[in-house]
């Protein structure tokens, strides 16, 4: 069973969003890093590079395939992890801590209610 923690948001395309204040670190699930199996490579958008909710602006790349990576919410990625770039490794072992991806200053809060909780994320990926 997928790891998911209860204090984030998910986005039906499999990003997490832990939001404090106004802004969020955003990275993608267990679940999608299972799915992908070894990842090989990892695209991170520019700092200061404006993003709308929905919108593709990474990539990962695992053994099996390429990926689109969307925000979970719009506004302005303030910090990528580098570390993420050189050891993409970190996505399959740390998906919720050293796999993260970008910070992300929120352009508006409201639509994080449009994000799923951990318990409508679960539902999905157990197709219930």
């Amino acid at each position: 069973m997928s790891n998911i923690p209860s204090d984030l948001k998910y986005a039906k395309s499999h990003e997490w969003a832990r939001v404090t204040g106004t802004e969020a670190i955003v990275g993608i699930t267990d679940h999608a890093q299972h799915e992908l199996t070894d990842v090989v490579f990892v695209e991170l958008p520019e700092p200061g590079k404006k993003v709308k909710a929905g919108e593709a602006c990474a990539v990962v790349e695992s053994v099996k395939t390429a990926s689109d990576i969307y925000a979970p919410v719009s506004g302005e990625i303030k910090e990528v992890n580098k570390a993420v770039v050189d050891n993409p490794a970190l996505v399959n072992s740390e998906p919720y801590s050293g796999g993260w991806f970008y910070k992300i200053s929120l352009s508006n809060s409201a639509e994080l209610d449009q994000l799923l909780s951990p318990e409508q994320y679960r539902a999905q990926i157990e197709g219930k």
